[in-house]
């Protein structure tokens, strides 16, 4: 079995300069013992995890309910981390389960139909996609989607999908009218496989029906932790009054540069154009407003093309939900959320970096945060940066509202002159992040402040791995111990409430330590330095014994420690440069010896408790990005 899967991984070339041959003996390290065992019990939880909240057909037991306040991407949101822990090396268990519950949500959220929206009131998904919603949360239902890519991708239903979805975005399917090619624009915030909504969106729009009963409100105005009844009142002070603003969402939205992340599926099974094509155009049409805004990403666009065009006012910072101006305001707590531009921004930007391998997507971040930065304020030597920009301030008071005709209105805000505003410390960490792990450039590196796992990577914090890989096991004992704890019932339990048992720290924390990758939580994809498979058993993850451990990164290079934990078995592990083979290795060099590659992935030998760090070259972002597998060729064969 490995002799004919590397064979056909490489076409019949012989091993020569791809295959190393570790034989050094070394004692199994903490963090890798660690890490194997993290791997395996975040697995088990996972397996116990559906036991107790799935039913044999793959239905969440809860009551099924519409919107983005608190909704049906909330069921899909629990398989964030499954897919990415699978391709790490999670338990086949992981992957199974996953299909199975994602496909039974697609077909109860099918069936789910609303009343008091006609949005969803012939089924909340349509076309196994979400019928109409915002790409805040549709991004967050699709991520365990997006990082399918990463386990089978010759899976039938997933290649069907991949190119179905991003197909809702090139007006390829006549219910989707989605974009409009000559402006370049998607036509609607609210946007899915019945097209975008074209009209002004009311709170029911958002928050759905009002469904009696008991249950913890945790998208409720004030995210109540006990049990309450659900009455009319409540749901309109607790639910509805919370998205009175978000009227204004006809026309484009930064949010929905998270499409790319559908075109960007689809072009890496099999290298079709016209992916590519569109996942640029779009992009570039963002480059060329931010461009015109001073580097600033506008909040809004037209559905003529202008900046501030779908604004009552006009302002490139105002509209809904999403942008600079607008903000979820809690007045109980004060709290004003912070504007959430940088997901679709930076995971389109990066996108377009992906499948061009051209930085300048990536100077059009950096722009952006040099906009932020000038507006910094330092307070006692700290950095505070600001989440928004409009006419509000962070005191602002609450507008009066009052209901009509089952709308929400409200006075007048006062009008000032708009400002940078909603400061926060440590401002933009995983954007941050993100911008340096993109370019490699110190300049970006020297805006990072105390993130544990970049100083572990520049070598002053040797104890992160140890340490995060502990947290990673007092999440998933702690998610455990609430599951066991758990007293309410499928009649007493929102879709949001299961989420509470099933964190991602654990994965975002291996994820880090095993691949060099930043897997930030609103941009739902995956660009790592390094990937692993298991040619023995013919899968994504690394092999079983086998742990990794990427201890430094540079523009040229990787360092990465693998060690056989087994003392009597040898094992093989196939090495990729990056997620998507976008790195091209050159050569490698361990225990003094380099080893000439010249391709995206290279086969490492393992003896029985042998270890070596291993010094990775690669040129970054010089191939197509792919899905395929080393022994597919460079394209994922079609079923």
């Amino acid at each position: 079995m490995f002799v004919l899967v590397i064979t056909t991984a490489l076409s019949g070339t012989a091993f020569a300069g791809r295959s190393i041959a570790i034989t050094t003996p070394v004692a199994p390290p903490a963090w890798g013992v660690m890490e194997r065992l993290l791997l395996e019990e975040k697995s088990q939880h996972i397996v116990d995890f559906y036991d107790f909240y799935f039913n044999e057909r793959g239905y969440l037991l809860h009551k099924p309910h519409w919107g983005s306040v608190d909704g049906v991407d909330d069921l899909f949101d629990i398989f964030g981390d499954w897919t990415i822990l699978y391709s790490l090396g999670g338990r086949q268990s992981v992957l199974d389960l996953y299909r199975k519950g994602n496909n039974g949500g697609i077909r109860q959220y099918t069936e789910y139909k609303t009343v008091a929206t006609d949005i969803a009131k012939d089924g909340a998904y349509y076309k196994e996609f979400v019928c109409m919603a915002d790409w805040r949360h549709t991004g967050e239902g699709l991520r365990g989607f997006h990082l399918e890519a990463l386990t089978d991708p010759e899976d039938v239903t997933y290649q069907k999908r991949a190119r179905r979805f991003a197909g809702f975005y090139m007006n390829e399917d006549p219910d989707a009218p989605n974009y409009d090619p000559e402006h370049k624009l998607i036509r609607s915030m609210m946007n899915g496989s019945r097209g975008p909504l074209m009209r002004r969106a009311r709170p029911v729009d958002w928050a759905g029906d009002m469904i009696p009963g008991k249950y913890h409100m945790l998208h409720g105005r004030y995210g109540s932790r006990q049990m309450e009844e659900m009455t009319p009142e409540k749901y309109e002070n607790e639910y509805l009054v919370q998205v009175y603003e978000l009227a204004e969402v006809v026309g484009d939205n930064p949010l929905n540069l998270l499409t790319t992340n559908l075109a960007l599926n689809a072009y890496a099974l099999a290298h079709e154009e016209k992916y590519k094509d569109w996942l640029v155009e779009y992009v570039d049409a963002w480059a060329e407003r931010i461009d015109k805004n001073g580097g600033n990403i506008p909040s809004t666009i037209g559905l003529d093309g202008t900046i501030g065009g779908g604004t009552a006012e006009g302002s490139w910072y105002g509209g809904s939900y999403g942008s600079w101006d607008a903000v979820f305001w809690y007045p109980a707590s004060g709290v004003q959320y912070r504007s959430l531009f940088s997901m679709g921004m930076w995971a389109g930007f990066a996108n377009a970096l992906l499948v061009t391998g051209d930085q300048k997507y990536i100077d059009v971040l950096r722009w952006q945060m040099d906009n932020i930065f000038a507006a910094k304020k330092v307070e006692d030597g700290i950095v505070y940066l600001p989440r928004n920009y409009g006419v509000r301030g962070e005191k602002s008071e609450a507008p009066d509202y009052w209901w009509e005709d089952g709308d929400i209105y409200w006075k007048e805000k006062k009008v000032t002159e708009p400002k940078w505003y909603n400061y926060q410390r440590n401002g933009y960490m995983n954007e941050l992040i993100d911008l340096y792990l993109y370019s490699m450039e110190p300049k970006d590196l020297e805006r990072i402040h105390k993130n544990g796992w970049v100083e572990f990577l520049e070598g002053r914090n040797p104890g992160y791995p140890v340490q995060s890989l502990q947290q990673g096991f007092e999440e998933v004992r702690g998610d455990n111990e609430r599951m066991r704890n758990d007293e309410t019932t499928p009649e007493t339990r929102l879709v949001d409430w299961p989420m509470r048992q099933n964190h991602y720290g654990a994965v975002t924390n291996l994820n880090r330590l095993m691949c060099g990758a930043n897997l930030s939580g609103m941009q739902y994809r995956q660009l790592a330095r390094l990937r692993y498979f298991d040619p023995e058993r013919v899968r994504s993850g690394i092999p079983e014994d086998v742990a990794a451990l990427v201890t430094g990164m540079n523009k040229e290079k990787t360092n990465v420690t693998l060690v056989n934990l087994s003392q009597t078995e040898g094992r093989t592990v196939i090495v990729q440069t990056g997620s998507y083979g976008e790195h091209q290795c050159s050569r490698v060099e361990v225990n003094g010896e380099s080893y000439a590659i010249d391709d995206r992935f290279f086969t490492v030998h393992l003896a029985p408790g042998a270890g070596a760090e291993l010094v990775v070259y690669a040129d970054r972002f010089v191939n197509k990005p792919t899905l395929a597998l080393p022994w597919h060729g460079d394209i994922v064969p079609k079923p």
